[in-house]
């Protein structure tokens, strides 16, 4: 039996789902990540836009191209927003949502919608590794409620993985690289544990440790200072931006300012000074005046940004957002050209600050990352090899660099 689990969406689905991998190779199932004919398939969906909506509801009559016989069971946020959307459709046999997946190994010979309330971390059975960096799932769930955001309501309230759980999966992992992700990791709390106290006991790991999108009230003193204690962990943060305006910023209940995250920013290089600092803009929330994102495309120099993820403001019924009225979608379209000219600009900035430096990096198939998370290309370079290489010019996505010496597992 042939089993295919296809995910759409964030990290943590693709954890999820590699954990789903895991779970069923025990059961004797022959597997793959990649569309192509099964008996069984698992979809794993997205809800983080519409189009992400969409595209998970799409992907049931591509699967059933593939082998109109075989069993599809839904899960994700796109099932938990609207079952009835999966069910209806031909093939689907059970439909389960974001919460509780580890039911869906439990129901695998079940027809019907099964949709319950999470209120604890949900255990998974170790994920397969399918690559040289491995993703931690440490958080489910989130608390802040911005206002354009459904993932609350998907995901529910947030819970965290307790620590003890954490690091022993961390120490049977194989991979040079852990990436500790969740829907909001900087929540993490696991009794007195924050996230801080976690990466202190993950420093004594032989893996580095890279984290997953922050918010910006995770900055602090002491935060960055036992993060650099722990002695592993690379100097790369998410922090998640959404808006260079303070009005937006209000509108959207974020709950920083402007200033405050350019603090945040400052505060960081004080501890890393090589960091990068990326992020994610919306581009187009409703209230955005052209003043308003005046201040999104100036704060992607002013925080000294090395990359920036922006997509446009995509209405999800349900949100506080919705009932504002949209921006036209063609003023949307020219304010993301600008954003993606201003993201490209910062990029060129940081990447240059490094082309004739060396750094540590992590290679995979076809390049790798530096600590700094700066994409890099060798030749001789090995899958799963980690080396100094000297960055000597840009190219493609990164820079191309030369091997100084390879660093050896210990």
């Amino acid at each position: 039996m042939k089993a295919c689990v296809f995910t759409l969406g964030c990290k943590v689905n693709e954890v999820e789902s590699a954990s789903f991998l895991a779970a069923l190779e025990a059961r004797g199932y022959e597997t793959t990540d990649e569309p192509g004919y099964a008996d069984l398939y698992i979809l794993n969906t997205c809800a983080v836009t519409v189009e992400a909506e969409k595209k998970s509801r799409q992907a049931v009559a591509r699967l059933r191209k593939f082998n109109p016989a075989a069993r599809i069971i839904v899960c994700g946020c796109a099932a938990q927003s609207h079952p009835e959307a999966f069910s209806s459709r031909e093939g689907v046999t059970l439909v389960t949502g974001a919460a509780h997946k580890d039911r869906v190994l439990e129901l695998l010979d079940r027809e019907g919608v099964f949709l319950e309330e999470e209120r604890a971390f949900c255990e998974l059975p170790a994920p397969k590794q399918t690559k040289t960096r491995a993703f931690l799932r440490i958080q489910d769930g989130c608390n802040r409620f911005c206002s354009y955001c459904l993932i609350p309501y998907l995901r529910g309230r947030t819970r965290s993985r307790s620590a003890d759980a954490v690091v022993r999966e961390a120490e049977r992992m194989p991979a040079r690289e852990i990436v500790l992700t969740g829907i909001d990791i900087t929540s993490y709390r696991d009794g007195d544990t924050d996230l801080g106290d976690l990466l202190l006991r993950l420093g004594k790991l032989p893996a580095r440790i890279r984290l997953g999108s922050l918010e910006e009230g995770v900055v602090t003193r002491e935060f960055l200072g036992k993060m650099r204690a722990a002695g592993n962990v690379c100097p790369h943060f998410h922090l998640s931006l959404q808006s260079g305006s303070d009005a937006v910023l209000r509108k959207m209940n974020r709950r920083y300012t402007r200033a405050q995250y350019l603090e945040a920013c400052a505060l960081i290089r004080e501890f890393f000074p090589d960091v990068a600092v990326t992020t994610d803009i919306i581009v187009g929330f409703p209230t955005e005046t052209e003043e308003d994102f005046s201040d999104s495309l100036s704060i992607v120099e002013e925080a000294g940004l090395a990359r920036v993820h922006a997509f446009p403001y995509s209405r999800r019924e349900g949100t506080a957002a919705a009932k504002l009225p949209d921006l036209p979608a063609a003023l949307k379209k020219e304010r993301m050209g600008r954003m993606l000219a201003a993201a490209q600009a910062a990029e060129e900035r940081f990447l240059g600050r490094f082309v004739g430096r060396t750094l540590t990096a992590l290679f995979e198939e076809d390049g790798g990352y530096t600590e700094n998370y700066i994409r890099v290309y060798a030749e001789g370079a090995k899958e799963g090899g980690m080396y100094e290489v000297r960055l000597t010019k840009r190219a493609k996505d990164g820079c191309m660099s030369e091997i100084v010496k390879e660093i050896m597992e210990e």
